[in-house]
């Protein structure tokens, strides 16, 4: 529930700011990509501002997702070590006890 509510404050402002934002900046401009020549037409981009912000907010987000994943990956190698060693044990342990149940089976009972 809080986090709904934050969710509201937060993200809800920024939604109407962003839809502001793009309302006002639909002119076009000229993303040059090449630093020594600026004017060169084959490394530029003619877009409107909006778009090419939502292009790099969008870049940005699968680099940075890219980045963390590869980044956990340690975690991710020693969590499924450790749930195949969960499993071994935990067959180990029901062995254990069939066997234990067996050998109860087998005692006289008074």
């Amino acid at each position: 529930m809080t986090k709904k509510i934050v969710n509201l404050l937060i993200l809800l402002p920024l939604g109407v700011i962003l839809i502001i934002f793009c309302v006002a900046n639909r002119q076009s401009v000229t993303l040059a990509l090449n630093p020594f020549r600026p004017e060169d037409q084959v490394l530029s981009q003619h877009a409107p501002l909006f778009v090419l912000l939502f292009v790099a907010l969008i870049v940005g987000m699968l680099v940075g997702s890219a980045v963390t994943w590869v980044s956990q990956g340690k975690h991710r190698k020693r969590a499924r070590s450790q749930s195949r060693e969960a499993v071994r044990w935990q067959a180990e342990a029901d062995k254990h006890r069939n066997r234990a149940e067996q050998i109860a089976g087998q005692l006289p009972s008074k």
